[in-house]
């Protein structure tokens, strides 16, 4: 029997498919825009034959009803990036986070520390050899496909086609399941702030030609792209990008000329954005999708020179200690690949390793420049790996100064507002 007529053989409904995932099992969601809906929405009409099944993925958007209540005792989710769908479910105590730097995912899965019975995936069509495309998202998800015992795939015929590292073969898919519909897109794509305009110029002054760029996910990332259509022969090496790297690249901004590993290709390992990008990215040899474990290791990253890591945060404290996954006890995010990037940059040669976030948060009744984190608060990125944050207010430059140092150049780029506030609070704690 050739391929394509074993491939038809397992074509099958969603609510067939799922039968496949028995009580107890390890069930991985395949991410963010690739979210596999119909299949989601099948494996949880079963709850009441099914009990304490893990559904572990990273951040994902649309449906994730394994969180909901009334499901508790049939799903459990394990969060390794906290996004909005889970995240009511997580600070209940329904659904456990996990702290861990995305590069080590795929290790964890393989080692089965992290273990994957079923992976719930989402797909592009077989080509004539038979190798389907993870699409808009390999990351974590090729290694739970490839450690699996059952491979459920959702077959989309408006997936687009990435290259690189991003195939399975139709062999491997033991049930697929057909579809014919639009991906999720990010939502709000494209809405930036002038306060994220104001990040976003002093960032791009930190930004040289012929550097090589990481954004992380947000609103702050995407407005750094607004302020480089001066830049030239621009790179990309990072985990993930949207609309604004399409922008520069049909700018002729991003060449990838100047790189020096993966010279004229944009390395990621997946897309969070709209149908530009998805459009962007079908069967573009430009484009180079590569797992988590090869794009987020710090020693990979940092053989790009001038490297440039733009990464966000929810608060900074006058030391340096960067917190991005929590607010107070409360999970908010994930480690995702804040400190992959940030470690491989500063190790770059030229590199430079950046935070970027708003002053104030809550309309502006609360600093981010913090004297101490909230308690329980997690600190994502350590005082020794920072060497510049940046807010609409400035750029401070903490890297080899002291902590009195530090503090100096913190409450600089604090809001007017908070920094004599701030000032007190560091001189009580002999700072100044």
């Amino acid at each position: 029997m050739s391929w394509a007529e074993s491939y038809r053989s397992r074509v099958t409904s969603a609510e067939s498919a799922v039968r496949a995932i028995s009580s107890g099992a390890h069930v991985w969601v395949h991410a963010g825009c690739n979210n596999p809906e119909e299949l989601v929405r099948a494996m949880v009409g079963r709850a009441s034959e099914l009990r304490d099944v893990t559904v572990a993925h990273l951040m994902t958007f649309g449906c994730a009803d394994y969180a909901d209540p009334r499901y508790a005792g049939s799903f459990r989710h394990r969060a390794l990036f906290t996004g909005s769908n889970v995240r009511e479910a997580v600070n209940d105590g329904r659904a456990d986070y996990v702290p861990v730097f995305l590069s080590e995912i795929p290790r964890l899965i393989q080692r089965r520390d992290l273990p994957v019975d079923v992976a719930l995936i989402h797909v592009s069509p077989p080509d004539e050899h038979g190798f389907c495309s993870f699409g808009v998202g390999v990351e974590c998800t090729k290694a739970a496909a490839e450690a699996a015992s059952t491979v459920i795939a959702l077959v989309n015929r408006q997936m687009p086609r990435s290259l690189g590292d991003s195939f399975i073969h139709a062999s491997r898919l033991h049930h697929v399941v057909e579809a014919d519909r639009p991906l999720l897109e990010l939502p709000n794509a494209g809405r930036i702030s002038e306060t994220s305009r104001a990040i976003g110029a002093h960032v791009a002054e930190l930004i040289e030609d012929g550097s090589t760029l990481q954004m992380g996910i947000g609103e702050i990332p995407d407005a750094v792209l607004l302020f480089l259509r001066e830049k030239r022969h621009l790179g990309i090496h990072t985990e993930m990008f949207s609309d604004g790297v399409v922008d520069l690249f049909e700018a002729g901004v991003v060449t990838g000329e100047a790189k020096t590993l993966h010279r004229n290709k944009i390395v990621s390992s997946f897309v969070l954005g709209s149908r530009k990008t998805f459009r962007f990215l079908d069967n573009n040899p430009f484009v180079e999708f590569h797992p988590s474990d090869y794009v987020n290791d710090p020693f990979i990253v940092a053989q790009n020179d001038k490297m440039v890591a733009i990464n966000s945060a929810l608060s900074v404290d006058l030391t340096g200690q960067v917190n991005a996954d929590s607010i107070g006890t409360r999970v908010y995010s994930g480690f995702g690949g804040q400190v992959d990037f940030i470690r491989g940059a500063a190790r770059s040669k030229g590199g430079r390793p950046i935070i970027a976030l708003p002053s104030t948060a809550k309309s502006g009744r609360l600093s981010r420049i913090v004297d101490t984190l909230e308690p329980g608060a997690g600190v994502v990125t350590s005082r020794a790996d920072v060497h510049y944050v940046v807010t609409e207010h400035g750029i401070a430059r903490l890297h080899g100064r002291s902590l009195r140092e530090r503090a100096q150049e913190l409450i600089a780029v604090a809001h007017p507002d908070f920094r004599a506030e701030l000032r007190e609070a560091a001189r009580r704690r002999r700072l100044l």
